[in-house]
């Protein structure tokens, strides 16, 4: 059976969650799992957890700043030329994985800190039986045509919206 594209999307919680129980549900079923994550420092507690489990590979690129929107046209030009670099070495990685999930990679597609058609090269050619996870929000249109599944978290109603702030253990 070919691996397959899921795209987790929307404004509301829960992209990251349900990667995150997809790439558990893998290991737990003895299958290699790469878990990447962009704009995002590995600090959160889901992370801390799946660190720990076997056949999960996590990995981060090194360079964060901070909230896109904050940052300035040096550091933006410093997060593209480090994340195309991580990026490559993200696919090597992919080559030995059953599963590779890409957490907001398509909001650094959206901002163009990774170039999307390297992403999408990837996944038109990338091995037959890996099964990749994007999340993030707005796909393109050319994303949302390769994917196989595509499932959108709409937001209707959060705390944050009424002032109150993220809480660890619950939204990182």
């Amino acid at each position: 059976m070919s691996g397959m594209i899921h795209i987790y999307c929307g404004d509301g919680k829960g992209k990251t969650t349900a990667a995150v129980g997809l790439a558990v549900r893998a290991a737990g079923a003895g299958k290699k799992v790469v878990f990447t994550q962009f704009f995002k420092d590995g600090s959160s507690s889901e992370i801390n957890v799946i660190r720990d489990v076997e056949n999960i590979k996590v990995v981060h690129c090194k360079t964060i700043i901070g909230f896109w929107r904050c940052m300035d046209d040096t550091q933006r030009a410093q997060v593209g030329e480090d994340y195309t670099k991580f990026l490559a070495e993200l696919f090597v990685l992919a080559g030995d994985a059953d599963l590779l999930v890409m957490d907001e990679i398509i909001s650094a597609c959206n901002h163009d800190a990774v170039d999307e058609s390297a992403v999408l090269d990837f996944l038109h050619n990338k091995p037959t039986n890996l099964e990749v996870v994007l999340t993030g929000r707005n796909p393109s249109e050319a994303l949302l045509a390769i994917a196989d599944y595509v499932s959108e978290v709409h937001k209707i109603k959060h705390p944050y919206n009424r002032g109150i702030p993220a809480r660890k253990g619950i939204e990182f």
